[in-house]
Protein backbone atom coordinates (compact mmCIF):
# COMPACT_ATOMS: atom_id res chain seq x y z
CA UNK A 1 0.00 0.00 0.00
CA UNK A 2 1.25 3.34 -0.99
CA UNK A 3 0.56 6.85 1.29
CA UNK A 4 -2.86 7.32 -1.14
CA UNK A 5 -4.02 3.75 -0.54
CA UNK A 6 -3.77 4.48 2.99
CA UNK A 7 -5.33 7.65 2.75
CA UNK A 8 -8.08 6.36 0.84
CA UNK A 9 -9.28 4.13 3.33
CA UNK A 10 -8.67 6.16 6.69
CA UNK A 11 -10.96 9.17 4.95
CA UNK A 12 -14.03 6.49 5.33
CA UNK A 13 -14.39 5.96 8.87
CA UNK A 14 -16.97 8.57 9.89
CA UNK A 15 -20.44 8.12 10.55
CA UNK A 16 -22.95 7.85 8.17
CA UNK A 17 -20.55 7.30 5.63
CA UNK A 18 -22.72 5.14 2.91
CA UNK A 19 -19.52 3.70 1.24
CA UNK A 20 -18.07 1.94 3.96
CA UNK A 21 -20.73 -0.70 5.81
CA UNK A 22 -19.08 -2.12 9.31
CA UNK A 23 -20.96 -5.12 9.93
CA UNK A 24 -19.63 -6.57 13.00
CA UNK A 25 -17.78 -4.88 15.88
CA UNK A 26 -16.09 -7.39 18.35
CA UNK A 27 -14.36 -6.37 21.47
CA UNK A 28 -12.39 -8.76 23.98
CA UNK A 29 -11.20 -7.60 27.05
CA UNK A 30 -8.02 -8.67 28.41
CA UNK A 31 -6.88 -8.81 32.19
CA UNK A 32 -2.79 -8.31 32.94
CA UNK A 33 -2.47 -10.50 36.04
CA UNK A 34 -3.94 -13.26 34.44
CA UNK A 35 -3.54 -12.65 30.56
CA UNK A 36 -6.50 -14.61 29.95
CA UNK A 37 -9.75 -13.42 28.15
CA UNK A 38 -12.08 -11.77 31.19
CA UNK A 39 -14.91 -10.80 28.35
CA UNK A 40 -15.49 -10.73 24.69
CA UNK A 41 -18.63 -9.37 22.89
CA UNK A 42 -19.59 -9.16 19.52
CA UNK A 43 -22.48 -7.13 17.96
CA UNK A 44 -23.69 -5.32 15.23
CA UNK A 45 -21.31 -1.87 14.75
CA UNK A 46 -25.06 0.19 13.33
CA UNK A 47 -26.39 -1.07 17.09
CA UNK A 48 -23.83 1.39 18.41
CA UNK A 49 -25.33 4.67 19.34
CA UNK A 50 -23.57 7.75 17.29
CA UNK A 51 -21.26 8.84 20.01
CA UNK A 52 -20.22 5.13 20.81
CA UNK A 53 -19.23 5.18 16.75
CA UNK A 54 -17.45 8.33 16.32
CA UNK A 55 -15.45 7.45 19.03
CA UNK A 56 -15.01 3.84 17.57
CA UNK A 57 -14.33 5.22 14.00
CA UNK A 58 -11.87 8.05 15.33
CA UNK A 59 -9.59 5.00 17.21
CA UNK A 60 -9.87 3.56 13.62
CA UNK A 61 -8.25 5.99 12.31
CA UNK A 62 -5.64 6.79 14.72
CA UNK A 63 -5.00 3.32 13.77
CA UNK A 64 -4.05 3.99 10.45
CA UNK A 65 -2.17 7.23 11.18
CA UNK A 66 1.15 7.68 10.76
CA UNK A 67 4.12 7.09 7.51
CA UNK A 68 5.02 4.43 6.05
CA UNK A 69 8.03 2.39 7.38
CA UNK A 70 8.06 4.66 10.37
CA UNK A 71 4.35 4.19 11.81
CA UNK A 72 2.90 1.88 9.32
CA UNK A 73 4.19 -1.39 7.87
CA UNK A 74 3.26 -3.45 4.83
CA UNK A 75 4.37 -7.02 6.01
CA UNK A 76 4.43 -9.82 4.01
CA UNK A 77 3.23 -13.06 5.45
CA UNK A 78 5.40 -16.12 5.91
CA UNK A 79 5.28 -18.95 4.39
CA UNK A 80 5.13 -22.94 5.49
CA UNK A 81 3.88 -21.72 9.11
CA UNK A 82 1.23 -23.82 10.95
CA UNK A 83 -1.85 -22.58 12.02
CA UNK A 84 -0.78 -19.23 10.15
CA UNK A 85 -2.28 -15.85 10.79
CA UNK A 86 -3.19 -15.39 7.19
CA UNK A 87 -5.36 -18.34 6.66
CA UNK A 88 -7.10 -17.39 9.97
CA UNK A 89 -7.54 -13.59 9.27
CA UNK A 90 -8.80 -15.02 5.56
CA UNK A 91 -11.22 -17.73 6.89
CA UNK A 92 -12.68 -14.86 9.31
CA UNK A 93 -13.33 -12.52 6.65
CA UNK A 94 -14.95 -14.93 4.35
CA UNK A 95 -16.90 -17.13 7.01
CA UNK A 96 -20.13 -16.64 9.15
CA UNK A 97 -20.60 -14.54 11.75
CA UNK A 98 -19.74 -17.65 14.40
CA UNK A 99 -16.68 -18.56 12.49
CA UNK A 100 -15.80 -14.89 12.28
CA UNK A 101 -15.83 -14.56 16.32
CA UNK A 102 -13.83 -18.42 17.00
CA UNK A 103 -11.46 -16.89 13.74
CA UNK A 104 -10.31 -13.30 16.06
CA UNK A 105 -10.28 -15.33 19.27
CA UNK A 106 -7.50 -17.63 17.74
CA UNK A 107 -5.44 -14.77 17.24
CA UNK A 108 -6.53 -13.46 20.99
CA UNK A 109 -4.91 -16.64 21.99
CA UNK A 110 -1.52 -15.89 19.60
CA UNK A 111 -1.35 -12.52 21.67
CA UNK A 112 -1.68 -14.11 24.91
CA UNK A 113 0.63 -16.93 24.21
CA UNK A 114 4.16 -16.24 26.33
CA UNK A 115 2.98 -12.23 26.72
CA UNK A 116 2.38 -10.52 29.95
CA UNK A 117 0.65 -7.08 29.47
CA UNK A 118 1.34 -4.43 32.06
CA UNK A 119 -2.46 -3.13 31.86
CA UNK A 120 -5.63 -4.28 31.27
CA UNK A 121 -6.32 -4.37 27.29
CA UNK A 122 -9.04 -4.20 24.95
CA UNK A 123 -8.79 -5.92 21.33
CA UNK A 124 -11.19 -4.60 19.25
CA UNK A 125 -12.05 -6.52 15.64
CA UNK A 126 -14.19 -4.86 13.32
CA UNK A 127 -15.60 -6.57 9.62
CA UNK A 128 -16.27 -4.19 7.12
CA UNK A 129 -16.79 -3.40 3.23
CA UNK A 130 -15.89 -0.52 1.17
CA UNK A 131 -17.56 0.51 -1.31
CA UNK A 132 -15.92 2.29 -4.28
CA UNK A 133 -18.34 4.30 -6.30
CA UNK A 134 -17.70 5.32 -9.73
CA UNK A 135 -19.11 8.66 -11.00
CA UNK A 136 -22.68 9.75 -11.71
CA UNK A 137 -24.75 7.90 -14.15
CA UNK A 138 -25.68 11.13 -15.65
CA UNK A 139 -24.49 14.75 -14.69
CA UNK A 140 -28.50 15.67 -14.50
CA UNK A 141 -29.01 13.49 -11.87
CA UNK A 142 -30.34 14.57 -9.07
CA UNK A 143 -29.51 12.31 -6.76
CA UNK A 144 -25.69 10.85 -6.20
CA UNK A 145 -26.60 7.53 -7.52
CA UNK A 146 -23.44 5.34 -8.43
CA UNK A 147 -22.78 1.45 -9.52
CA UNK A 148 -20.13 0.25 -7.17
CA UNK A 149 -17.03 -0.62 -9.22
CA UNK A 150 -14.83 -2.05 -6.42
CA UNK A 151 -15.59 -3.89 -3.09
CA UNK A 152 -13.01 -4.41 -0.76
CA UNK A 153 -13.72 -6.79 2.60
CA UNK A 154 -11.59 -5.85 5.11
CA UNK A 155 -10.71 -6.60 8.79
CA UNK A 156 -9.43 -4.25 11.14
CA UNK A 157 -7.60 -4.68 14.51
CA UNK A 158 -7.01 -1.80 17.36
CA UNK A 159 -5.34 -3.22 20.60
CA UNK A 160 -5.98 -0.25 23.47
CA UNK A 161 -4.69 0.15 27.32
CA UNK A 162 -7.09 0.79 30.05
CA UNK A 163 -6.46 3.72 32.58
CA UNK A 164 -7.61 3.84 36.14
CA UNK A 165 -10.26 5.87 36.79
CA UNK A 166 -9.54 9.39 37.69
CA UNK A 167 -10.47 10.45 41.89
CA UNK A 168 -12.73 13.44 42.26
CA UNK A 169 -13.50 15.24 44.76
CA UNK A 170 -16.85 16.85 44.53
CA UNK A 171 -19.65 19.08 46.19
CA UNK A 172 -23.04 18.39 46.50
CA UNK A 173 -24.90 21.15 46.51
CA UNK A 174 -28.33 19.81 48.03
CA UNK A 175 -26.68 18.61 50.66
CA UNK A 176 -24.12 21.08 51.00
CA UNK A 177 -21.05 18.62 51.53
CA UNK A 178 -17.94 17.43 49.78
CA UNK A 179 -17.52 14.12 48.64
CA UNK A 180 -14.78 11.84 47.27
CA UNK A 181 -15.98 10.57 44.29
CA UNK A 182 -14.95 6.69 43.87
CA UNK A 183 -15.38 5.13 39.92
CA UNK A 184 -14.38 1.45 39.83
CA UNK A 185 -14.68 0.98 36.35
CA UNK A 186 -11.45 1.34 34.17
CA UNK A 187 -11.40 3.64 31.56
CA UNK A 188 -10.51 2.36 27.61
CA UNK A 189 -7.87 4.94 26.01
CA UNK A 190 -9.09 5.08 22.32
CA UNK A 191 -7.09 8.17 21.66
CA UNK A 192 -3.90 6.21 21.48
CA UNK A 193 -3.79 2.65 20.08
CA UNK A 194 -1.01 0.59 21.40
CA UNK A 195 -1.07 -1.35 17.89
CA UNK A 196 -2.83 -2.46 14.94
CA UNK A 197 -3.65 -4.24 11.87
CA UNK A 198 -5.80 -4.07 8.21
CA UNK A 199 -5.91 -7.27 6.32
CA UNK A 200 -5.88 -7.57 3.52
CA UNK A 201 -3.57 -4.72 2.06
CA UNK A 202 -4.80 -3.20 -1.36
CA UNK A 203 -3.18 -1.23 -3.85
CA UNK A 204 -5.68 0.71 -6.54
CA UNK A 205 -8.78 -1.60 -6.93
CA UNK A 206 -6.94 -4.68 -5.85
CA UNK A 207 -6.93 -6.52 -2.49
CA UNK A 208 -3.79 -8.04 -1.35
CA UNK A 209 -4.18 -11.46 0.94
CA UNK A 210 -0.47 -11.71 0.89
CA UNK A 211 0.51 -8.82 3.02
CA UNK A 212 -1.00 -7.17 5.95
CA UNK A 213 -0.72 -3.43 7.24
CA UNK A 214 0.76 -3.44 10.88
CA UNK A 215 0.66 -0.17 12.72
CA UNK A 216 3.06 0.32 15.92
CA UNK A 217 2.09 2.56 18.36
CA UNK A 218 5.40 4.63 18.45
CA UNK A 219 7.34 5.30 15.21
CA UNK A 220 10.35 3.31 14.68
CA UNK A 221 9.53 0.97 17.36
CA UNK A 222 7.35 -1.91 15.68
CA UNK A 223 6.54 -4.61 18.20
CA UNK A 224 8.93 -7.58 16.45
CA UNK A 225 7.57 -10.52 18.79
CA UNK A 226 3.96 -9.10 17.83
CA UNK A 227 4.88 -8.89 13.91
CA UNK A 228 6.57 -12.68 13.62
CA UNK A 229 4.49 -14.62 16.99
CA UNK A 230 1.06 -12.65 16.04
CA UNK A 231 1.07 -11.85 12.82
CA UNK A 232 3.64 -14.43 11.25
CA UNK A 233 4.71 -11.53 9.15
CA UNK A 234 8.21 -11.05 7.67
CA UNK A 235 9.78 -8.47 9.54
CA UNK A 236 11.36 -5.46 7.65
CA UNK A 237 13.98 -2.36 8.41
CA UNK A 238 11.79 0.60 9.53
CA UNK A 239 12.75 4.10 7.42
CA UNK A 240 15.23 5.17 10.55
CA UNK A 241 16.97 1.77 9.94
CA UNK A 242 17.10 2.07 6.28
CA UNK A 243 18.86 5.22 6.25
CA UNK A 244 21.42 4.29 8.53
CA UNK A 245 21.74 1.25 6.24
CA UNK A 246 22.22 3.72 3.29
CA UNK A 247 24.71 5.53 5.40
CA UNK A 248 27.11 2.82 6.19
CA UNK A 249 27.11 1.82 3.10
CA UNK A 250 27.92 5.16 1.64
CA UNK A 251 30.72 5.75 4.43
CA UNK A 252 32.32 2.14 3.44
CA UNK A 253 32.31 2.87 0.04
CA UNK A 254 33.55 6.68 0.08
CA UNK A 255 36.24 5.64 2.92
CA UNK A 256 33.94 8.30 5.29
CA UNK A 257 34.83 10.97 2.74
CA UNK A 258 32.38 12.91 1.73
CA UNK A 259 31.91 16.56 1.03
CA UNK A 260 29.08 18.90 0.82
CA UNK A 261 28.24 19.26 -2.86
CA UNK A 262 28.87 15.39 -3.41
CA UNK A 263 26.31 14.78 -0.55
CA UNK A 264 23.59 17.29 -2.13
CA UNK A 265 24.09 15.45 -5.72
CA UNK A 266 23.38 12.05 -3.78
CA UNK A 267 20.22 13.49 -1.97
CA UNK A 268 19.16 15.40 -5.77
CA UNK A 269 19.78 11.84 -7.75
CA UNK A 270 17.76 10.18 -5.18
CA UNK A 271 14.98 12.65 -4.90
CA UNK A 272 14.98 12.40 -8.74
CA UNK A 273 14.62 8.56 -8.56
CA UNK A 274 11.56 9.31 -6.13
CA UNK A 275 9.98 11.85 -8.90
CA UNK A 276 10.05 10.03 -11.82
CA UNK A 277 8.47 7.26 -10.24
CA UNK A 278 5.96 9.68 -8.16
CA UNK A 279 2.78 7.64 -9.60
CA UNK A 280 4.38 4.01 -9.09
CA UNK A 281 5.08 2.07 -6.01
CA UNK A 282 8.08 3.57 -3.88
CA UNK A 283 11.00 2.97 -5.52
CA UNK A 284 13.92 0.79 -4.05
CA UNK A 285 17.60 1.14 -4.48
CA UNK A 286 19.63 -2.31 -4.78
CA UNK A 287 23.56 -2.11 -4.84
CA UNK A 288 23.64 -1.29 -8.50
CA UNK A 289 21.23 1.62 -7.99
CA UNK A 290 23.17 2.67 -5.10
CA UNK A 291 26.50 2.64 -7.49
CA UNK A 292 24.84 4.50 -10.21
CA UNK A 293 23.54 7.08 -7.78
CA UNK A 294 27.07 7.26 -6.05
CA UNK A 295 28.81 7.65 -10.02
CA UNK A 296 25.98 10.38 -11.36
CA UNK A 297 26.97 12.56 -8.07
CA UNK A 298 30.20 12.50 -8.45
CA UNK A 299 32.22 10.00 -6.05
CA UNK A 300 35.25 8.82 -7.41
CA UNK A 301 36.37 5.12 -7.16
CA UNK A 302 33.49 3.71 -7.39
CA UNK A 303 31.98 -0.02 -9.05
CA UNK A 304 30.02 -2.76 -8.63
CA UNK A 305 32.55 -4.74 -6.59
CA UNK A 306 33.34 -2.02 -3.98
CA UNK A 307 29.22 -1.51 -3.61
CA UNK A 308 28.18 -5.09 -3.49
CA UNK A 309 30.36 -5.85 -0.72
CA UNK A 310 29.18 -2.76 1.53
CA UNK A 311 25.87 -4.24 1.37
CA UNK A 312 27.33 -7.76 2.16
CA UNK A 313 29.35 -5.70 5.15
CA UNK A 314 26.23 -3.46 6.91
CA UNK A 315 23.15 -5.72 6.08
CA UNK A 316 24.93 -9.32 5.13
CA UNK A 317 22.53 -9.38 2.07
CA UNK A 318 24.07 -7.95 -0.88
CA UNK A 319 20.82 -8.35 -2.67
CA UNK A 320 19.00 -6.00 -0.13
CA UNK A 321 16.88 -3.36 -1.43
CA UNK A 322 16.52 0.01 0.09
CA UNK A 323 13.53 2.50 0.14
CA UNK A 324 13.83 5.57 -1.63
CA UNK A 325 11.80 7.57 0.25
CA UNK A 326 13.34 6.26 3.72
CA UNK A 327 16.74 7.11 2.65
CA UNK A 328 16.28 10.94 1.84
CA UNK A 329 16.01 13.82 3.92
CA UNK A 330 12.48 15.12 3.30
CA UNK A 331 13.54 17.19 0.33
CA UNK A 332 11.85 20.82 0.74
CA UNK A 333 11.75 21.20 4.24
CA UNK A 334 14.84 22.02 6.55
CA UNK A 335 15.49 18.71 7.68
CA UNK A 336 19.58 18.46 7.61
CA UNK A 337 20.47 19.56 11.35
CA UNK A 338 24.20 20.59 11.43
CA UNK A 339 24.72 20.74 15.31
CA UNK A 340 28.11 22.46 16.00
CA UNK A 341 29.67 23.84 19.69
CA UNK A 342 28.96 27.59 18.96
CA UNK A 343 25.69 26.87 16.83
CA UNK A 344 22.64 24.71 15.75
CA UNK A 345 21.35 24.79 11.54
CA UNK A 346 18.88 23.50 9.73
CA UNK A 347 18.42 23.33 6.04
CA UNK A 348 16.87 21.44 3.71
CA UNK A 349 18.97 18.93 1.40
CA UNK A 350 18.12 20.59 -1.79
CA UNK A 351 19.85 23.93 -0.18
CA UNK A 352 23.23 22.11 1.09
CA UNK A 353 24.43 22.87 -2.28
CA UNK A 354 25.27 26.85 -0.83
CA UNK A 355 26.85 25.30 2.50
CA UNK A 356 30.49 24.26 2.87
CA UNK A 357 32.99 23.08 5.07
CA UNK A 358 36.52 24.84 4.56
CA UNK A 359 39.88 25.11 6.49
CA UNK A 360 40.69 28.31 7.20
CA UNK A 361 43.77 29.80 9.03
CA UNK A 362 44.31 26.21 9.72
CA UNK A 363 40.77 26.12 11.32
CA UNK A 364 37.37 24.27 10.66
CA UNK A 365 34.79 26.80 9.42
CA UNK A 366 31.59 26.20 8.01
CA UNK A 367 30.76 28.66 5.13
CA UNK A 368 27.18 29.15 4.04
CA UNK A 369 26.66 30.89 0.58
CA UNK A 370 23.82 33.99 0.98
CA UNK A 371 21.62 35.92 -1.55
CA UNK A 372 21.66 38.88 0.79
CA UNK A 373 23.49 40.88 3.75
CA UNK A 374 22.92 38.57 6.75
CA UNK A 375 20.97 40.24 9.81
CA UNK A 376 21.22 39.91 13.69
CA UNK A 377 19.38 41.03 16.39
CA UNK A 378 18.54 43.97 13.60
CA UNK A 379 21.47 44.59 12.64
CA UNK A 380 22.80 44.36 9.13
CA UNK A 381 26.48 42.99 8.74
CA UNK A 382 29.01 44.33 6.46
CA UNK A 383 31.19 41.42 4.65
CA UNK A 384 34.63 40.87 6.14
CA UNK A 385 37.67 40.24 4.31
CA UNK A 386 39.56 37.06 4.71
CA UNK A 387 42.96 37.17 6.22
CA UNK A 388 44.14 34.46 5.27
CA UNK A 389 44.22 31.79 2.55
CA UNK A 390 41.00 29.22 2.24
CA UNK A 391 40.82 25.58 0.68
CA UNK A 392 38.14 22.69 0.48
CA UNK A 393 38.40 20.50 3.00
Amino acid sequence: MNKKDVATIKNQFKVGNESLKITTIFNVYIMKESSEIYHHQSQPFELLDEDQQELFLNNFKKSLTGQLDEKLFELKFQSDIENNSQLILHRGLLGSAEDWKEQMLLIVDKMLKDKQYEMDIVVTFIKAEYLKPMKRKSQETEESERDTVYSHSFILCSINKTEEPKKELQFDYVEREFKYNVKVDPVINLNAPLAGFLFPCFTDNAADVNHVLYSSGKAHEPDHEFIEEVLNAEERLTAKEDKFVFEEIVKDVTSNQLNTSTLHNVYEEINRVIEENEEQEAPKLDYKDVERVLKMSGVEDVNTEKVESAFQKVVDDEKYELKASSILPKYKSKSIKINTKVANISLSPEDLRYVKQINFNGKLCIMIEVEEDTVIEGFTMIPEAFNGSSSNS
